[in-house]
């Protein structure tokens, strides 16, 4: 789908940033901030949606400190050690938070391409395909941050957070959030029909179910953990559980390396799916 456009003249050269002289003129004129803003103001009409985001992981929590603590008291972590069964299950629904939030703004992508056209009206304007995409995984990753940021929040007043290193699970919330954002939208712009949404729920719940977030990785049989492995939301969940549990390791830089370099693909990817479908 290719629209013609009237773009309205850029900045003169030497007003524009670094990133705006090296992409073409209605590629980016940095305005991603408007497009953040837009989400911000609608959020404010429809604020429970956005805390509805920070319910469900509560739940989760209250039936592994209620329910199975009797049950599953410790779990043993690969190096031999031993913890409490809720602290190895609760930084791992917070990473799961921030996936869901960044998923759940993504999947919203989807209406307004299809339906609302609403990108095909930003392109008349001086806002161009990158920023539409630093806008949209903006707020998404504010979202997710968000949800992060408020589960850590509920954890310390619990009384779970035993190190300062759990302050570094906030940074960590929001990389997640990135990485996800930013493959989601690059997924929404290649979505055709409303079924197909049901395979990214499909895809996030089990990754919710077999990133580690119940049981250790060497609970799974040898031939399934590779594939537990290349899951994001795997890494995500032993980076927020090695700063939950105050065990910082060299896998760290690994897992935040994995993150970061889906989060650019993504961007990446959507920048240039959303070029082709509005500017040819």
């Amino acid at each position: 789908m290719t629209t013609t456009q009237t773009r309205r003249p850029g900045l003169p050269h030497q007003r524009r940033g670094a990133l705006r002289r090296m992409l073409p003129v209605d590629e980016y004129a940095g305005l991603a901030r408007v497009i953040v803003e837009r989400s911000a103001r609608l959020y404010l009409r429809a604020w429970a949606v956005l805390i509805s985001g920070v319910v469900e992981p509560l739940f989760y929590l209250l039936a592994v400190t209620v329910g199975f603590r009797s049950l599953v008291p410790t779990v043993t972590l690969a190096d031999g050690s031993t913890v409490p069964y809720v602290d190895f299950v609760a930084p791992a629904l917070l990473a799961a938070s921030a996936m869901n939030g960044a998923i759940s703004e993504t999947l919203s992508i989807y209406f307004k391409l299809r339906y609302d056209k609403l990108y095909e009206a930003m392109l008349t304007t001086p806002v161009g395909p990158l920023d539409i995409v630093l806008g949209e995984v903006g707020w998404a990753v504010l979202r997710g941050g968000f949800y992060g940021t408020v589960f850590l929040g509920v954890l310390a007043a619990l009384g779970l957070v035993t190190t300062p290193w759990a302050v570094v699970l906030v940074p960590v919330g929001l990389l997640v959030s990135f990485a996800f954002a930013a493959v989601g939208m690059a997924w929404a712009t290649a979505l055709r029909s409303n079924a197909q949404l049901d395979y990214v729920t499909l895809a996030s719940t089990a990754m919710f179910l077999f990133s580690t977030t119940f049981f250790p990785l060497s609970s799974y049989p040898a031939a399934v953990q590779w594939l537990v492995q290349l899951s994001p939301l795997y890494h995500g969940v032993e980076l927020a559980r090695m700063f939950f549990l105050g065990t910082p390791a060299p896998a760290a830089l690994l897992h935040t390396a994995y993150l970061v370099v889906l989060a650019l693909g993504g961007l990446t990817l959507a920048r240039v799916r959303l070029r082709s479908m509005f500017l040819g």
